[in-house]
């Protein structure tokens, strides 16, 4: 009952699924996804399953493909495949129309944090919505062992992948991770406490502070934006379609031309049919690096037409109070 209740606190607080609401639970036939399929029936779900079958190792995929159709009464979707990054894009492009989810666990989210520090130089993970639409993450509050003790209390069979070793997270999970336990008993616990700085954030902006990337943008959504460059960090908003009169900070910026927009100014921006660089349309006019940023500009598309108080564009009126 414990594990049910963390597990639908963490549903809950996340708003993952609707009350009583339908989800379809991709499942493997392993421990991870036995639990997901059982618990979030246990929790009073509308439960269906999908099984992805990329018939990788012959028999056993379709030992396990069977086993899924009979024990989860799951849909079996064919979807050869060889690389390790194919595979996961094949697995999610099937029943976008649906909500999803995975049987990922904390020792999952474990691999994860070690594989981004590797490969990316972040201490990333995954959110409790997967960056893929409609996907989401139930089980990040459960550890791998508790998915096979509560299998195993419930009377639930499960299958064990024999290709899981030859995988990166294979590659973690059975000599990086052992290695890390005999340092320290409490690895896999302080490595998941790296993403407790980062949990109130959104996973968008957490993904940006932790980008390796000297320039990089995010959409935070409700029109609002997120902007790196290198150690400065700022929040702008989206562009606006100028329709009639926008106002944009101290700036009042009026035009009935249609298919203009306004927008904040971005690294590498030229005015339309010109070399020049906003940047240095800037510079000219003795604007201050720390106004740049909150300065509106007027775009026809990727085209700077007009930067108020500075280029003017015949059409366009603009104002600042």
């Amino acid at each position: 009952m414990e594990l049910l209740e963390r597990i639908e606190s963490h549903v809950r607080r996340h708003e993952l699924i609707e009350p009583g609401g339908a989800v379809t639970c991709l499942v493997s036939g392993g421990a991870d996804s036995t639990c997901l399929w059982h618990a979030l029936r246990a929790l009073g779900y509308d439960v269906s399953a999908l099984h992805v079958n990329h018939e990788l190792r012959g028999e056993e995929s379709d030992g396990d493909a069977a086993f899924c159709r009979d024990a989860f009464g799951a849909e079996v979707v064919e979807l050869p495949g060889s690389a390790e990054a194919e595979l996961r894009d094949l697995r999610y492009s099937v029943a976008r129309d649906r909500l999803r989810a995975t049987g990922h666990t904390a020792s999952d989210q474990v691999e994860t944090i070690l594989y981004r520090i590797a490969a990316r130089g972040s201490a990333t993970g995954m959110g409790a919505r997967s960056e893929i639409p409609g996907v989401v993450h139930p089980l990040l509050t459960v550890w791998r062992e508790e998915t096979v003790a509560y299998c195993r209390s419930n009377g639930l069979a499960f299958r064990t992948d024999s290709s899981n070793a030859a995988t990166k997270r294979g590659l973690i999970r059975d000599r990086i991770l052992p290695l890390l336990r005999e340092l320290h008993p409490a690895a896999d616990e302080n490595v998941l406490r790296l993403l407790d700085r980062r949990e109130t954030l959104p996973p968008a902006l957490a993904e940006l502070l932790a980008s390796a990337a000297g320039s990089k943008r995010v959409d935070l959504g409700g029109g609002v934006q997120a902007v790196r460059e290198y150690d400065r960090l700022w929040l702008e908003r989206g562009p606006v379609d100028l329709d009639g009169t926008v106002q944009w900070g101290r700036w009042r910026i009026t035009s009935d031309t249609p298919g203009l927009k306004v927008r904040g100014w971005r690294p590498g921006d030229r005015l339309a049919g010109r070399t020049k660089k906003i940047q240095d349309v800037f510079v000219d006019a003795k604007i201050p690096r720390s106004d740049r940023e909150a300065w509106p500009l007027v775009v026809c598309g990727d085209e700077v037409v007009a930067v108020p108080g500075i280029v003017e564009r015949e059409g366009v009126t603009c104002e600042r109070d």
